[in-house]
């Protein structure tokens, strides 16, 4: 058996479609107005739940990707460090996703392609102390056929 290691991305994403039967799900190289944008996951400041500007304009992006593929939907997670009480940071993590929700919605995304999360600190990405890696806010797309997958 020969096993074959890509380090380019997009050579990685058509591996990806020829695998699993994707190729809906994935734009065509070259057509940029709708790729879905590379970023995925968005950082905070301490105690903070508003997005910069540049963050901003990537939601903004991934806005015109949900709208050029309506059978998406997208789920948003909010996560905070461990500083602070859970109940606090539950309310800050769910905060941070609902701001990034009316963004998209502002933007046309219907509320019901939106899910909003808020998981407080009990989903570090790193370790609990490297604080500012787990305030974040992560972005999943789903389908009807990657749920049937799973």
């Amino acid at each position: 058996m020969t096993v074959l290691v890509l380090d380019n991305p997009e050579l990685m994403a058509k591996a990806a479609v020829l695998e699993t039967g994707l190729g809906g799900l994935i734009s065509k190289a070259g057509d940029d107005s709708l790729r879905k944008p590379h970023r995925m996951r968005f950082h905070y400041g301490f105690n903070q739940h508003r997005l910069s500007e540049e963050d901003q304009q990537i939601l903004r992006q991934h806005a015109a990707y949900l709208k050029a593929h309506p059978e998406l939907t997208v789920e948003i997670h909010g996560h905070t460090d461990a500083f602070g009480n859970e109940e606090y940071n539950a309310f800050l993590a769910r905060l941070r996703a609902s701001s990034a929700a009316k963004l998209l919605q502002a933007e046309g995304i219907r509320e019901g392609r939106i899910t909003v999360t808020g998981w407080g600190s009990r989903k570090p990405l790193a370790r609990p102390e490297d604080h500012a890696a787990n305030r974040r806010l992560e972005l999943e797309y789903r389908s009807e056929q990657m749920a049937k997958a799973q």
